[in-house]
């Protein structure tokens, strides 16, 4: 179930996430070179006849859960038999009653697996596309009476438990520490499982069978015998499941709302709350019928870090007051300006520090004190820099107030509940264990993983954003100009857009003295010399030209070129006619020529990153300049010597950019196109086993150096996400900006299968952000295990 409630409102997130995938380019600079434009998104119909294929990972998947879910059932009966033999003794541990409420049934199910698996077993690994198992999920869905049973008395048998735990010092070690069997291929023997966790599992295991039968028929022809048997099977286990009472399973009525629909995230955020007079920082959920205000525990494991839950509006009881309400509410009195400069003057003074201490290699322990007393001020900062009020009532009478920094900010949190109050909402009252697991599922799902403490940037530059769904994102950054007050850039950006219909440019002053602070805001930045925005006309779009536009701001006057690209033009992988070359080369060809593992662009890239772009904000989704990705193209595939040196003084984020450069340009995608509709299929897989079986399956088909490219690139990915607090990118923002490049439909598929934009942008893209997603959420990956050849992969369930 945790795999379940980890999806929950993924799409929803990667909608609202502002690194979301862009339909169009612009540049801006003189019209030196085209852009090549971003991905034209297409649907892709999936061929059925590779649902046998599909019926075989999915059963792989499974079979691998089943031994699991045997050897747990195994676990819980091994300490049955001596408690029984004990309990005719004069010192009994259970009584013979006892002993029968809490493993009631459990013999019964582990006899029903045991002839499953050992039936199903050899149909999977002496495989044949015409192989018959319907037979055998009808006869395991025939038998959930056993199950009914269970769930019956599972109530009683956890009470039992519990109570025998307090009262016998000797069962309580034993339900403490139950050892489970590792399965054939684990590294682990065995791991320690507790009584109360294991007797869940039954529970749980009827709706993870119940998933695997949807797999299993949109995978099955209609006319293979199977297939009326596995409807049958899985009209068995609905009707079974709607049977049971919710009540018993918490995990899975706290992630559903009361009329039972899915309980999606929508927004979450940090707030600085008042309460009892004072200002607290909490981290505010929006569900979809529920907002929830929590507060970080902080304990000493970071992986047990877990949400205390302050208090909850259900969505059908809140509402806003009324300005006259407002206007009689207690004001906020506004923290003293002279204070909150203290403290940028703090911050500012101990930034310097670290500096210093870094460039003389002072010690880390002084680097670590120096960051705590920052981090502490920064937390100062911004628990009392917010004044706009925020406020929202319960219709019971209890009265919640927020205070933010922006009066944008205060929009966005009241539209987005006002649009989820337009649904029919019902109110209701959570119980404790509904509201414990709400609360827990918080860390899992939670979109803004970090409070927004303050930050420095990098003596004249100029910022370049974007609207995107609502959110204007920084998509470019110009170098420094130095020492004149008419800077010529000259530059170049190639820039992605999503509907967008602003383009914003902010001209910054170079702020060296780190004394001097702006009044106006949380942070310690660069002085604004200006700003200036102008609207995306549609008609520009559809033309060639390069088109001349002047932002003026603050009697500053931004003169820049702008072209735009269609969206076509960046699906044509066109092959190298220099195949001596490294950019649009296959890469098979590229590593026996270099006779590397992995392409020397790639691997010299990634270091450069590593070495001094891990910390940058918004590394690969800031544009480089586009005339320095170009300079490093041509010295890449010219091979010249002088790459190493011309990567050391390049900007870093042009370095950035060449590498997607490379990948983008690749004649066929890295993941290839061969295998594109097996992973679009394999991330929609609901079962967890079946869909690690499948994608790690699909993994280990691709070609060598594709896959040890691509496991060299998920580890780089995944090390730049460890700075995630420093440099703003999550393992969801790298998803969202290399999804597309890494897998896209081939243009043959793109051609054949033209949809609308709508239902383009909900499912391939969302789907290609989904496999990266997996792949860097996943454990690490090893080549050589990866290759054996094995006929499934095992996976706790």
């Amino acid at each position: 179930m945790e795999e379940e409630e980890e999806a929950i409102g993924f799409l929803d997130k990667v909608l609202e996430d502002e690194d979301v995938f862009l339909l169009e380019e612009c540049e801006l600079g003189t019209p030196t070179s085209p852009g090549s434009g971003s991905p034209f998104l297409v649907a892709v119909k999936v061929e059925a006849g590779k649902g046998l294929e599909m019926r075989k990972l999915v059963l792989s998947g499974f079979l691998a859960s089943e031994e699991i879910y045997i050897n747990q059932l195994e676990a819980l009966l091994l300490p049955m038999k001596p408690l029984k033999a004990t309990a005719t003794t004069s010192q009994p541990v259970l009584t013979i009653q006892q002993i029968e409420t809490i493993f009631y049934k459990i013999q019964d199910i582990y006899e029903i697996h045991k002839e499953f698996y050992d039936n199903l077993c050899p149909k999977v690994q002496q495989w044949d596309s015409q192989v018959t198992m319907g037979h055998l999920f009808q006869k395991l869905a025939s038998q959930l009476g056993v199950y009914k049973a269970f769930v019956d008395n599972y109530k009683v048998a956890l009470e039992t438990a519990e109570k025998c735990s307090q009262s016998n010092n000797q069962f309580q070690k034993i339900s403490e520490e139950l050892k489970v069997k590792g399965p054939k291929d684990s590294k682990d023997s065995h791991t320690s499982v507790t009584m109360e966790a294991l007797l869940y599992k039954p529970i749980d295991r009827v709706t993870r069978s119940t998933l695997v039968l949807h797999d299993l028929l949109k995978h099955t022809p209609v006319d293979h015998p199977d297939y009326p048997l596995l409807q049958d099977a899985l009209r068995i286990s609905q009707n079974f499941l709607s049977s049971i009472n919710e009540d018993i399973d918490p995990r899975r009525t706290a992630v559903t709302t009361p009329k039972g629909e899915t309980r999606q995230l929508v927004k979450d955020g940090f707030l600085v709350e008042v309460s009892e007079s004072s200002r607290k920082l909490r981290h505010v959920f929006l569900f979809t019928d529920v907002l929830l205000c929590a507060k970080l525990k902080k304990t000493s494991a970071g992986k047990h870090q877990q949400y205390d839950c302050k208090w909850y509006i259900p969505l059908a009881d809140l509402v806003f007051p009324s300005p006259e309400e407002s206007e009689a509410s207690p004001q906020v009195h506004p923290f003293p300006d002279h204070e909150l400069e203290d403290m940028k003057m703090k911050i500012s003074a101990l930034k310097s520090e670290i500096q210093k201490e870094k460039a003389n290699k002072g010690q880390s322990r002084a680097i670590e004190r120096l960051k705590k007393k920052m981090f502490e001020n920064e937390f100062l900062l911004l628990l009392n820099s917010p004044t706009i009020p925020f406020r929202i009532h319960n219709r019971n009478g209890k009265s919640y107030l927020f205070l933010l920094s922006s009066d944008y900010e205060r929009s966005e949190w009241r539209e987005a509940i006002q649009k989820l109050q337009k649904k029919d909402l019902q109110a209701f009252v959570l119980s404790s264990v509904e509201l414990q697991v709400l609360t827990g599922s918080c860390f899992k799902l939670r979109t803004v993983h970090n409070i927004p403490v303050t930050s420095n940037k990098d003596d004249l530059y100029c910022t370049l954003e974007v609207d995107s769904f609502g959110y204007f994102v920084s998509k470019a950054k110009t170098r420094v100009f130095r020492d004149t007050t008419e800077p010529k850039w000259d530059e170049e950006f190639e820039i992605e857009l999503e509907g967008s219909q602003s383009l914003r440019i902010l001209c910054y002053e170079k702020c060296y003295d780190k004394t001097k602070v702006n009044k106006d805001n949380n942070e310690i930045v660069d002085k604004i010399m200006g700003k200036g925005q102008i609207q995306l006309d549609p008609q520009t779009v559809e033309t060639k030209n390069w088109h001349t536009d002047v932002i003026e701001m603050n009697g500053i006057k931004v003169e820049f070129s702008m072209k735009f690209t269609s969206r076509d033009m960046s699906l044509k992988r066109t092959p190298s006619k220099k195949q001596t070359g490294v950019f649009g080369v296959k890469i098979s060809v590229v590593t026996k020529r270099e006779r590397s593992k992995v392409p020397y662009i790639v691997r010299q890239c990634v270091e450069e990153v590593e070495k001094r772009g891990i910390e940058e904000v918004g590394i690969y989704r800031i544009s480089g300049v586009a005339t320095d990705i170009q300079a490093l193209k041509t010295v890449f595939d010219a091979n010249n010597k002088d790459i190493l040196l011309m990567l050391s003084d390049m900007d870093i984020n042009a370095i950035a950019g060449t590498l997607k450069l490379y990948f983008r340009e690749l004649p066929e995608p890295l993941l290839t196109d061969r295998l594109y509709p097996a992973f679009m299929e394999g991330i929609a897989l609901s079962d967890p086993a079946a869909k690690e079986n499948c994608m790690m399956h699909l993994l280990r088909t691709l070609p060598d150096p594709n896959l040890i490219t691509f496991l060299f690139l998920l580890e780089h990915l995944k090390r730049v996400a460890e700075k995630e607090p420093i440099n703003k990118m999550s393992l969801h923002n790298l998803a969202t900006v290399f999804g597309p490049t890494l897998l896209r439909p081939s243009e043959v598929e793109s051609k054949a299968h033209l949809t609308s934009a709508a239902d383009i942008w909900s499912h391939d893209v969302m789907a290609q952000v989904q496999v990266l997603l997996y792949y860097l959420q996943h454990p690490p990956i090893s080549f050589a295990e990866l290759k054996r050849n094995t006929l499934y992969f095992s996976t706790d369930v």
